[in-house]
Parts: structure tokens; C-alpha cells; sequence
């Protein structure tokens, strides 16, 4: 078993226990439903590539049903009060953010020592910071379960939205969609210039993320129809900054789209925002300027 087929199997048995807590969570006014469907994405997560492919189809329909019948709801997480919160803010402090530094820190350092991907550093930098964490607050892992029970309710359906919508840019990969698309820009961008090849991979990659609501799905439609046919094989872009560059750049257009909706729209009803849209309006000058400079670091890193 290689690295990202342990984090996968981490990360199911990880849902299938929040399937448990929330199947014994008898507050739970939709504990059946919820509970059948976090035990289902876990499963899938975790023994996907060992179950038939007509079961796991089965599987996704099944989450789609789920959620589209309205099963999934909130329960009793035993949660501490907001006096008891907010004195436990005050002691600890800017200490609080040891976790979360240690996310970031740990992938890096992981992937720098031992050159394995950067998503296997980011798992086992994920489960060092839950370990910090529960030494820091000095709670039990049942509390950190509980605690991702809790989140994992509050983000619902929406969670399983990236590893749709990336099966949904393989689809369209396959259907050939990225070749029509290069063929729509050919016709409008001039290929020669390699200033109109980059803007037109960074853009389109922006754009369609916009649409799809995920740079996964985004890349591989777009990188086949643009990014490796005019600006890697016909200008001799390096392919790891293209790539690398790119992929961020759909990053821009995950910050401005509502269809991102466990970036965007999640995160606005979990603060209570009275304008659902709020998020999206902040962060639609930083995307741009940060797009701005995907295409200036692009064209001059990458040729």
C-alpha cells in the first residue's frame, strides 16, 4: 500500500467513526439517513479501488439520494458552552493557532525530507496536528471526533462535492471536451503569441473553475485543450510550473464562484452572515490580483 492509498483508507475509517457517533447520537432528529450516509462516502473512500466499479456507482447514487431527499441533519455533539469557550480562548491565546501553523510547516517539511507527494505530506501533517491540538486543549480524541462529526454535519452534502465534480472533469476529458475547447481558443487566440497562449490557460482556467466549482475538475479539461498542447508542446513551457501555476490559477476562480459551495456559501451560513454572498464579494479583488500574478510568474518561471 503506497502513501495516498493510506491516507485514503485514514480518512474513510475516519467518516465511517462519525457514521458510528451519529447512529448511537440519539438527539439526532435524521441519525438514520445521516448516519447512512457518512458510512457510505467512507466506505467508498476507503475501499473504492478494491470494490467493483458498478457498486461504487451504486454507492455515489445512493449519497445522491441522501441528500436530495433532505436525510442529513444536525445532532448533539457535546459541545462546551460559550462561556466555557471563550474563557479557554483567553488562556491559551494566539496559541491556538499551533494547529492549524503546523499543517502547512509539517506537508512542507514532510515532502522537502522525504520527496513522497505533497497530498501524503498533507495527511500525516493533518493527523501530527490533530495530536498538537488534543495535547493543547487537553481533550480526548472522542472530543476531536466529535468535533468532526460536528463539522462534517455542517458542510453536509457539499463535502463530497470535490471528488464529484473532479470525476466530472474526467468525464469531460474523455469526452473529448478539452479538444474542443482548444479549438474554440485556437480560433479566437493566436497561437503564436505566447503571451495570449499563457492569459488564455490562466484565464480559462479561472473560468471554468467558476463554472464547475472545482480546479480539479477544471484541470483536466483545460490542461489537455490549452495548457499542454499551446503553451507546454508548442512554446516549451516547463510542465511542472505550468502545471503547478495553473491549477492555482483555477484556485482564483474557486474564490469567486457560488458553485464552490464548501468554500463559499458553507462557510457564510456556518458564520451567520446575513448576505450568503458576502465571502464571494471579499475575495473577488484578492483572485483577480493573484490571477494577475499566475500569468506574470508563469511567463516568467516557466519558458
Amino acid at each position: 500500500m503506497n502513501g495516498i492509498d493510506a491516507l485514503y483508507l485514514i480518512t474513510g475509517f475516519a467518516i465511517m467513526a462519525f457514521a458510528v457517533l451519529t447512529l448511537t447520537d440519539r438527539d439526532h432528529p435524521r441519525r438514520l439517513g445521516t448516519s447512512a450516509f457518512w458510512m457510505i462516502f467512507g466506505i467508498s473512500l476507503a475501499f473504492g479501488q478494491w470494490l467493483p466499479d458498478v457498486v461504487v456507482g451504486l454507492a455515489m447514487l445512493a449519497l445522491a439520494l441522501l441528500a436530495a431527499t433532505g436525510q442529513l441533519g444536525f445532532g448533539n455533539y457535546g459541545q462546551l458552552s460559550d462561556e466555557a469557550r471563550q474563557t479557554r480562548r483567553k488562556r491559551l491565546g494566539s496559541r491556538l493557532f499551533i494547529p492549524a501553523l503546523v499543517i502547512p510547516v509539517g506537508t512542507f517539511l514532510y515532502t522537502l525530507t522525504t520527496g513522497q507527494s505533497a497530498l501524503v505530506g498533507l495527511g500525516v501533517a493533518t493527523v501530527l496536528a490533530f495530536a498538537v491540538a488534543l495535547l493543547l486543549l487537553r481533550e480526548s480524541p472522542a472530543t476531536g471526533m466529535q468535533e468532526g462529526r460536528r463539522l462534517a454535519d455542517a458542510i453536509g452534502w457539499a463535502a463530497i462535492l470535490p471528488q464529484f465534480l473532479a470525476a466530472l472533469g474526467l468525464l469531460f476529458d474523455q469526452a473529448g471536451v478539452g479538444q474542443t475547447i482548444a479549438g474554440l481558443v485556437s480560433s479566437v487566440v493566436p497561437d503564436t503569441s505566447l503571451i495570449a497562449c499563457v492569459i488564455a490557460y490562466c484565464v480559462g482556467m479561472a473560468v471554468f473553475t467558476m463554472l464547475m466549482g472545482n480546479g480539479f475538475a477544471a484541470f483536466a479539461v483545460i490542461t489537455s485543450g490549452i495548457g499542454y498542447p499551446l503553451v507546454i508542446a508548442l512554446h516549451g513551457g516547463n510542465p511542472a510550473i505550468v502545471g503547478v501555476l495553473g491549477m492555482l490559477s483555477g484556485y482564483c476562480g474557486t474564490l469567486m464562484t457560488p458553485m464552490a459551495a464548501n468554500f463559499n456559501i458553507v462557510p457564510a451560513a456556518l458564520l451567520e452572515l446575513d448576505d450568503r454572498y458576502h465571502i464571494i464579494r471579499a475575495q473577488i479583488l484578492p483572485a483577480l490580483v493573484m490571477l494577475a500574478a499566475n500569468i506574470s510568474l508563469m511567463l516568467l518561471l516557466a519558458f
